[in-house]
């Protein structure tokens, strides 16, 4: 007899998203291979790729029957594109982390394939990233409780490069020490006291 306590449960469209990330993912990386990621932009190159990637998500929005006031900035070498809502608007439904990763690799691609250059760009909508960076800082809280109570590390789930900048950033704040670990997909950050 199954014991069926003990039988996951797996939702179909979890399976669909996860399959869509990962395909998102390996047409970004394989986009992106043979461009140089080290040079750091101009600032007009900069502008261009804000530019670019306004009229990209603009037109995702219309697409979506959605409105939203889109926002272009660049600073430390990157792109910065936010979206907020408009008068009635209803972004929210965008605004989940995993559809604002995957919506800001897919602008990323829109402008490569315009600029022919590797994009650093960041795409924020409705504050996403102000939240996803709240829930960073919870984490970090919690790992480091752990820390103190006598752990010798503590890892954090699997998290994007710019989430794991964030998190390094956080954990130097607080005055311990993270290094990013694995590859790809299961690439995370381990905590641990500084030395």
């Amino acid at each position: 007899m199954t014991d069926v306590q003990n039988t996951p449960i797996v939702d179909d469209s979890a399976l669909d998203l996860e399959a869509s990330e990962q395909g998102i993912a390996a047409t970004f990386e394989a986009a992106v291979e043979g461009t140089d990621r080290t040079a750091t932009p101009s600032q007009a190159q900069l502008e261009q790729e804000g530019d670019i990637a306004a009229d990209y998500i603009e037109e995702f929005l219309d697409i979506c029957d959605l409105d939203g006031d889109i926002d272009i900035d660049a600073r430390n070498g990157r792109a910065y594109l936010s979206v907020n809502a408009g008068a009635g608007a209803n972004i929210s439904v965008l605004s989940k982390p995993e559809t604002v990763n995957a919506l800001q690799e897919l602008t990323r691609l829109a402008v490569q394939s315009k600029t022919g250059g590797f994009s650093r760009l960041i795409l924020d909508i409705g504050g996403s990233r102000d939240a996803r960076e709240a829930e960073l800082t919870a984490l970090v809280t919690r790992a480091i409780e752990r820390i103190e109570g006598g752990a010798a590390s503590a890892a954090l789930p699997a998290m994007s490069s710019y989430e794991r900048k964030l998190v390094h950033d956080i954990v130097g704040e607080r005055g311990y020490t993270s290094e990013s670990n694995g590859e790809g997909r299961d690439r995370h950050t381990v905590i641990s006291r500084r030395a």
